[in-house]
């Protein structure tokens, strides 16, 4: 069945750097486009950002462009997304999902942003 599992979050300072990774399992990743959403503490789900297929198309959310870039290695079925200069708005659950409304996703990975 279809597997999602994302690691690599943790507590980071304002202004610091993460890098999260996603490895899917149970279907055919390089034919999937694939996504990111967030949940914040009492908040709902927010989509972050989605890549293509082949990786070379990309949408990122108003609120995440510009600092953070998505990225896939369709070899190793992993999805990544490299945040930078985070903020204490970004603390949240991250998912990668099959879908941009998180419908289909992982366990989520928690990322605290905070000095």
């Amino acid at each position: 069945q279809v597997q999602l599992v994302e690691s690599g979050g943790g507590l980071v300072q304002p202004g610091g750097s993460l890098r999260l990774s996603c490895a899917a399992s149970g279907f055919t990743f390089s034919s999937h486009w694939m996504s990111w959403v967030r949940q914040a503490p009492g908040k709902g789900l927010e989509w972050v950002s989605s890549i293509n297929t082949g990786g070379d198309a990309t949408y990122y959310a108003d609120s995440v462009k510009g600092r953070f870039t998505v990225s896939r290695d369709n070899a190793k079925s992993t999805l990544y997304l490299q945040m930078d200069s985070l903020k204490p708005e970004d603390t949240a659950l991250y998912y990668c999902a099959q879908d941009q409304a998180g419908r289909r996703r992982g366990q989520g990975t928690q990322v605290n942003v905070s000095s």
